[in-house]
């Protein structure tokens, strides 16, 4: 089979690893991709956005099957466009990636779904957000209705700074805050079937102690040893089925990675959002784990097969990633500098490099070019493991101004 990727960030390169990895591959491509994907796949310049560009480039290509990576895409009808040329696809309908595209959208499928969530108000206007803000109480928590690349969600106890935020949105949701730790965990489906993944625990704030700005994502680990036992198949019973179901029900059926981002409060689980594609960076430690052979399970989902799929297969032991961000992210992040130590990060094969935010100059050195530079992903017998060899990894690299924290999954490896 001839695979081609859309996207060109970690979770692409970590698609693109596992892919890479996979017998039943023949070709593997990507576009545009990123200086680390090049080395795995061909890579083509492409307009992510633009589906009949996509379209166009896997028939070129000959590709039995298109993953389309980031939401972007998805909301603009990538897939569509690949599934109207008659290319398989692993990725929702844009009708249906409304399930990440729009919050008030998402709640509405949850309200008919009876799906546990926060409550909530969608508002369009400053009073309508100020009463909202005022029903709940502090902290506050406010979601800008449409993407905003994982950055658009303010959770603060400063009623004038949600205020804010609000104010800079067309609309936002405002719930209630949730308490508890947060899970994300990963279903793939074909709008029918629904086949759960392992969960992980992603870290949002840019500093240790989950402390300064919100980002992308600084780190992720998988599995989880505190989660309750029978969890997975609890958010599967409760919110996963029956979201894809009530989706189906409407006319716009799920096909391809649903993201349910979780957390677990003294009342329950309750879902804090709904993504339609693999999250970042949270997609490189579970594929890490994944033993199953990936191309054929994201085909199942663009053919509607998932039912005759084998149990999935997973290393017992452990992952964790930790990002390398570029000076000054996630407020104005520094680009062009280069990378230093890729090689000497893999040298001892424990440990393996994702790239994120980087491009390769005429003389092929690998230089910065985002906010989130590379993810440094090691696997491990268990979570103290995992940790030990990443961070040993991450310390050979060199990046001018670079910075990541030093807590990824520290409380879950000591406890």
């Amino acid at each position: 089979m001839k695979v081609l990727v859309i996207g060109g960030g970690a979770r692409e390169h970590a698609l693109c690893r596992s892919l890479s990895q996979d017998p039943a591959v023949t070709e593997l491509h990507c576009a545009p991709g990123n200086a680390g994907i090049a080395q795995v796949a061909a890579v083509h310049p492409v307009d992510q956005l633009d589906g009949a560009q996509v379209a166009a480039l896997a028939g070129r290509l000959g590709a039995g099957l298109v993953v389309v990576g980031p939401e972007a895409p998805l909301v603009a009808g990538v897939a569509d466009a690949v599934r109207a040329a008659g290319i398989p696809v692993f990725g929702p309908s844009a009708a249906a990636a409304q399930l990440e595209g729009s919050k008030a959208f998402a709640k509405d499928v949850m309200a008919a779904a009876g799906v546990p969530t926060a409550r909530s108000y969608v508002c369009t206007t400053a009073a309508e957000a100020a009463e909202a803000l005022d029903a709940f109480g502090a902290p506050y928590v406010v979601k800008d209705d449409g993407l905003a690349a994982g950055k658009g969600v303010v959770v603060t106890s400063d009623r004038e700074a949600a205020l804010a935020h609000a104010a800079a949105c067309e609309r936002v949701v405002i719930e209630e805050y949730l308490d508890g730790p947060e899970v994300s965990l990963f279903a793939i489906t074909d709008g029918t079937t629904v086949v759960p993944l392992q969960p992980a625990q992603d870290f949002k704030r840019a500093l240790d102690g989950d402390e300064g700005p919100n980002t992308g994502g600084m780190g992720a680990y998988s599995p989880l040893p505190w989660a309750p036992a029978g969890l997975v198949e609890e958010v599967l019973e409760t919110v996963l089925q029956p979201t894809v179901d009530e989706l189906r029900r409407r006319g716009t059926a799920f096909s391809g990675l649903l993201y349910a981002g979780l957390a677990l409060t003294s009342r329950g689980t309750r879902v804090i959002e709904f993504n339609a594609r693999f999250g970042d960076p949270e997609t490189q430690v579970v594929l890490a784990r994944l033993r199953t052979p990936l191309a054929g399970v994201l085909l199942a989902s663009a053919d509607g097969t998932l039912d005759q799929l084998e149990p999935l297969r997973w290393d017992e032991g452990a992952a964790v990633t930790v990002v390398v961000a570029s000076e000054g992210y996630p407020a104005a992040p520094r680009t062009g500098d280069p990378i230093e130590g890729l090689a000497e990060a893999e040298a001892d094969g424990t440990a393996f490099v994702l790239h994120a935010g980087t491009k390769a100059d005429e003389d092929g050195r690998v230089l910065s070019a985002g906010g989130r530079v590379l993810s440094v992903t090691a696997t491990g017998a268990d979570l103290a493991e995992a940790r030990e060899r990443a961070y040993a990894a991450v310390d050979r690299i060199s990046l001018k101004g670079g910075q990541h924290r030093t807590d990824i999954a520290l409380k879950a490896a000591t406890a």
